[in-house]
């Protein structure tokens, strides 16, 4: 079938090359999935499981999903040149309208797992008309300041390279534990992705400015998202107060017991919060799940609304009806917009 098949394509953009894959064809005037991988990983190793999830099939068929990999990342890369400058984190966002205009897309729904997160919000800031709406896992908004700059660059002096990543995307737990997973992850970052390309992006993903997010209205020519969003934020990731601190409208937030890697290796409940995510924005049909007996309605786990832990995320209404009003339409006003939920979402 269409949906099915997958094509590998090098695009060239102002800042370099980038590689891309496609899978399935583009629906109507429907927006494409488009992925963006954390720093450590690439597109396979971290949205394969997700989007191999059947459930996650099902909402894919209506879509056409591009995977991006950022520059040298990719599984069989070549090295990149001594004295290439890396794309900065702004440069890497800026190379993605290239991506949109090359295929086609009318606009995207975007997915990002830590850096890559950061990179896809930099990108709704930045080019907001090509943005549907946004899903971003264990964002970091914050900038490095001096002594974590230092840390990170010490770390990497007296470390293996992957041993220097993995903090940053597996939480404290996990690596104590030094699960199968986390010894999986160790072995696959240190043969799937070349040591010289990475260790580049992971500079300069440390070397990040704040990303400045703020409510419009709240300071003065604020930058804020304007398109639905929904924060997935694991309890003990690396990133989780940097998550909470993000300050905006329309959000649908979601916690979870995982680390970035666990929430798209159990991809379940991520997979049921995405299709209500776009089910409110009006994509897709209500689909029953396979796993539920009662209809359109989410089933427990996902309407148990929790309160924020910040002031800067607390709900102006907790609840309307059946599914989140944070997940609303992009052209809806701020007025409407104006509503924060949490949802508890359980691995």
């Amino acid at each position: 079938s269409p949906e099915s098949f997958i094509y590998e394509h090098d695009v060239e953009t102002p800042y370099g090359m980038l590689h891309v894959v496609i899978r399935g064809a583009p629906k109507g005037n429907k927006p494409a999935i488009l992925t963006y991988h954390d720093v450590g990983l690439n597109h396979k190793l971290c949205f394969n499981t997700f989007f191999n999830n059947e459930d996650m099939q099902e909402i894919t068929k209506h879509f056409v999903v591009c995977h991006v990999d950022a520059p040298g990342q990719q599984v069989g890369a070549p090295q990149l040149p001594q004295g290439y400058q890396y794309p900065t984190m702004e440069q890497l966002a800026g190379m993605l309208p290239t991506v949109v205009q090359h295929f086609g897309f009318k606009s995207i729904v975007g997915i990002g797992v830590g850096a890559g997160a950061y990179i896809l919000a930099k990108f709704a800031l930045l080019f907001p008309d090509q943005v549907e709406g946004m899903v971003l896992l264990n964002i970091d908004p914050n900038g490095k300041g001096w002594i974590d700059w230092a840390a990170t660059k010490l770390s990497g002096l007296t470390s293996a390279l992957p041993d220097t990543v993995l903090p940053h995307l597996f939480s404290q737990e996990e690596l104590m534990n030094n699960t199968e997973l986390v010894q999986s992850y160790r072995q696959q970052i240190n043969n799937n992705i070349n040591q010289f390309n990475l260790h580049l992006f992971w500079n300069m993903y440390n070397s990040r400015r704040d990303l400045e997010m703020n409510r419009s209205g709240s300071v003065l020519n604020a930058k804020t998202l304007k398109c639905p969003v929904m924060l997935v934020v694991g309890d003990n990731a690396p990133a989780e107060e940097g998550v909470v601190s993000c300050d905006l409208h329309k959000i649908l937030m979601c916690h979870t017991c995982c680390s970035s890697v666990g929430i798209v290796l159990q991809p379940g409940k991520l997979t049921e919060a995405f299709k209500y995510f776009l089910q409110g924005m009006g994509y897709i049909a209500y689909v029953k799940d396979r796993r539920l007996s009662g209809g359109p309605v989410p089933s427990a786990s996902m309407t148990r609304l929790v309160r924020s832990r910040t002031a800067s995320l607390t709900s102006a209404s907790s609840m309307d009806g059946s599914r989140p009003r944070a997940c609303t339409n992009s052209d809806s006003t701020e007025g409407v917009g104006a509503v924060t939920q949490t949802m508890e979402v359980s691995c």
